[in-house]
């Protein structure tokens, strides 16, 4: 009996050797991963690459879809007699939430799928894109959601200046304040969400990741807009709020558009932060390998 209890003992020991738990466990790292280097600041070279003006070109073309679908989704629920006649708020939340499902599932491969300036001014201060990449990106993100609202005006004029246009107000009863509020944190909850689906220290130790990351991003998109459409209508995306308030042109629609570029930009900023430095800890990383 001793000596199978010394067994035990010698293989748990053995056991813990290869198994750390644990800090130790979270201060290991898997011998076949690395951490892809930061993107360079400026970087030139792309700007003579094919890929890199397709890459615009796919982000243009997902927010134009994104705005197409979205802004005629929410002018449905306006005009319905009541919401029980109508998809109602869930149904604006799947339709955002869901487009953008599908959309990174078709662009993640070619631009990234970011349909979003606030996710890319997140990944842009984690070094996960050049500068010169994310402007353009920006760049083609309004534009696509300015053609996208563009295009529903022009299929029903007088409906969508009487309907709204899809543009993001802040609710009479919320304080500019509130709906600051609601943007930064909701865009915090997305930026947190790509930045979790898309780590490659993930990636390299679950293959099935990279497939299912459109996924939990869009079903993030879903929820924020469960919570905050009644406070804000729910921008967390600087080019859905502008494409439609250019579109729309209302004084009403910019008093407030200040809140739909500051907010999910602090947003962002904050999540990519935590990722970055609380969960990643990539700065210690650098400093003990130094």
């Amino acid at each position: 009996m001793e000596g199978k209890e010394e067994d035990v003992k010698l293989g748990a020991n053995k056991f813990s050797e290869r198994q750390p738990i644990g800090t130790a466990a979270q201060m290991t790292e898997d011998k076949d991963y690395r951490e892809p280097p930061p993107a360079p600041l400026f970087e030139p070279g792309e700007l003579s690459s094919w890929s890199f003006y397709r890459a615009g070109i796919a982000e243009f073309i997902a927010t134009f879809l994104f705005l197409y679908i979205s802004v005629l989704t929410v002018m449905g629920v306006v005009r319905a007699p009541n919401k029980c006649a109508s998809v109602g708020i869930q149904g604006i939340a799947w339709a955002f939430g869901g487009m953008i499902f599908a959309l990174v599932y078709c662009t993640a491969g070619i631009s990234g799928g970011h349909i979003n300036p606030a996710v890319t001014f997140g990944l842009l201060l984690a070094r996960k894109l050049s500068l010169t990449r994310a402007v353009f990106y920006m760049v083609m993100q309004c534009l696509g959601a300015i053609c996208g609202a563009g295009v529903v005006k022009g299929f029903q004029k007088s409906q969508y200046q009487m309907l709204g246009g899809g543009a993001n107000v802040v609710a009479p009863g919320y304080t500019k304040g509130d709906g600051l509020g609601a943007e930064i944190v909701g865009t915090f909850v997305l930026v947190y969400t790509v930045f979790s689906a898309t780590d490659a220290k993930r990636n390299a130790r679950d293959s099935h990741v990279p497939i299912l990351a459109p996924l939990p991003i869009g079903f993030a998109v879903f929820l924020v807009h469960l919570a905050t459409i009644p406070i804000t209508g729910t921008g967390i995306n600087p080019a859905r709020s502008l494409g439609a308030a250019i579109i729309y042109n209302r004084d009403h629609a910019w008093d407030d558009h200040w809140i739909f570029w500051v907010g999910p930009f602090i947003g962002a900023a904050l999540a990519a932060m935590y990722h970055q430095i609380v969960i990643r800890a990539i700065p210690f990383k650098s400093s003990a390998r130094c």
